[in-house]
């Protein structure tokens, strides 16, 4: 295979690539900046502008984020090993210029599906792709720090513009006010994507021990595909974690502010609620990525999924603002447990010439929890209660973190060249 000429010398590391590395950090604050714009508001939105009564119908929004984010993911770790990662961030950011203005003038619900669809092909190209980009600048060492920052970022964004957004709908209305905001964010991220983002493929390409690594030929997109979600012990542990760590993340977007709010809690605390998860989940893996680094992945991981079945249970049996403020930060801690460590642990195993290619089917399976999760919350809320699909959900999430327990292997964290083999069950 013949790439072009490399005009400058590569280096690997986070200090090495640090102004870039940070300038990526901002934009994926951004994408999560642009995710957060919806976090709190569209729930209250689908009950008290447009009448959504059961809880199946008013997931619909979440049901088309995720199918759509789930494809996207898949396609932005084939678009960017095919044709580079910076035209793949940009193509969504652009394709997330409609959505507050498909929000903010939605006569009808299926405006706000349709724009959901629009964020959820949007989120999956920027979200993936910075993810790529990471990796491929950090190389084989302290991927799980990288990992940690990046997630850090993008959650922090969705926090603030959460909690930011409960705030302007509380003194100006649920619209138009919020989704300005999310306008805002879409517009510098595009702008600093265009600008100031610098190819990272050859980095990828070039990294040290890549090239006398076994798999230098690449494998076919339907090799990584199996490899990733069936083969491989290690890589389909991580992705069936992921689904179900993102199930649990669709019930507490889609249905938590409406448990929060019919408890009688006003728009501020709700608001408040809706961001403390994803603040301590995006601040805490600022140390849980790098702990995965020293201690391994899977032990994180396990605990992690564990915790968050915990706390699901705390929620539903939580009826005050003090007690479901403790048991939101705890779901928080759990997922931060758990979300670098999993994106750390597809890039220890996958090979770097196919390594976009796993992070895409990874998030394929992560982000369609966002549709499973959609569909067995709002199903099971309007046939047995709210309360009930809680529990059933924490079930879930307990038995993925023993799955993990049994199946997952130990030491794939360790960055030795032979991991670029992924081993069978």
């Amino acid at each position: 295979m013949t790439h072009r000429a490399i005009t400058a010398p590569l280096r690997w590391g986070l200090r090495e690539n640090l102004p870039q590395f940070l300038l990526l950090v901002a934009v994926n604050a951004l994408v999560g900046a642009t995710l957060g714009q919806e976090r709190t508001v569209l729930p209250l939105l689908a009950t008290e502008e447009f009448g959504l009564d059961h809880y199946s119908g008013a997931l619909t929004y979440i049901l088309a984020f995720g199918l759509a984010k789930a494809g996207a993911n898949y396609l932005a770790g084939t678009l960017s090993d095919r044709h580079g990662r910076k035209p793949v961030l940009v193509a969504g950011w652009v394709l997330a210029l409609p959505v507050p203005v498909l929000l903010i003038l939605a006569p009808t619900w299926g405006w706000v599906v349709a724009a959901n669809v629009l964020l959820g092909i949007s989120q999956g190209l920027t979200w993936s792709t910075t993810v790529v980009m990471k990796m491929d600048l950090v190389g084989p060492h302290r991927r799980g720090t990288a990992m940690g920052l990046n997630e850090a970022a993008g959650y922090l964004g969705v926090a603030g513009t959460a909690m930011a957004t409960g705030y302007l709908a509380e003194v100006y209305g649920l619209r138009p006010a919020p989704f300005l905001l999310g306008a805002a964010f879409i517009a510098l991220g595009l702008g600093l994507s265009v600008l100031l983002v610098r190819e990272t493929r050859d980095h990828a390409r070039h990294e040290p021990g890549g090239a006398e690594a076994p798999d230098r030929k690449g494998r076919s997109d339907r090799e990584v595909f199996v490899l990733t979600s069936f083969r491989d012990r290690s890589l389909s542990s991580i992705s069936q974690a992921g689904l179900v760590n993102n199930l649990n993340d669709g019930l507490a977007w889609g249905l938590f502010p409406v448990l929060f709010a019919t408890a009688g809690l006003p728009l501020g605390q709700v608001g408040v609620l809706a961001a403390v998860y994803p603040a301590v989940w995006g601040a805490a893996q600022l140390v849980t990525g790098a702990l995965s680094d020293r201690w391994g992945r899977k032990g994180l991981i396990v605990a992690g999924m564990l915790t968050q079945a915990l706390a699901l249970a705390l929620i539903a049996a939580g009826s005050s603002f003090p007690s479901w403020l403790g048991a939101m930060a705890l779901l928080g801690l759990g997922t931060a447990m758990v979300y670098p460590t999993l994106l750390a642990g597809i890039g220890d195993v996958a090979h770097p010439l196919w390594r976009a290619r796993a992070v895409g089917v990874y998030r394929l399976w992560r982000d369609g929890g966002f549709a499973v999760g959609a569909l067995v919350a709002g199903i099971t809320a309007d046939a047995l209660g709210l309360e009930v699909a809680v529990i059933i959900v924490a079930a879930l999430t307990a038995a993925s973190g023993v799955l993990v327990a049994l199946r997952m292997r130990r030491n794939d964290h360790l960055p030795t060249p032979a991991l670029h083999t992924p081993r069978g069950t």
